[in-house]
């Protein structure tokens, strides 16, 4: 089965250890990043999409993606 998740947040280093903590888990990128300035907090955004492939597991929309 083939998971996907989008990682958002903004631009400051707690994103980056967002992106690397599902690396570490065997996430693979997918895509490049994405970029948005969000008006009412007057902060960039950041948003990256990550792949994984999960062997013996059937989808279920109830599963936390972050937990596989």
């Amino acid at each position: 089965m083939q998971l996907y998740r989008l990682l958002t947040g903004p631009d400051d280093s707690s994103f980056c250890h967002k992106v690397s903590e599902a690396l570490a888990k065997g996430w693979t990128l997918h895509g490049s990043p994405a970029y948005a300035f969000d008006a009412v907090t007057h902060q960039l955004r950041c948003a990256q999409a990550v792949v994984k492939s999960v062997e013996g597991k059937s989808y279920d929309p109830s599963m936390k993606l972050g937990e596989q």
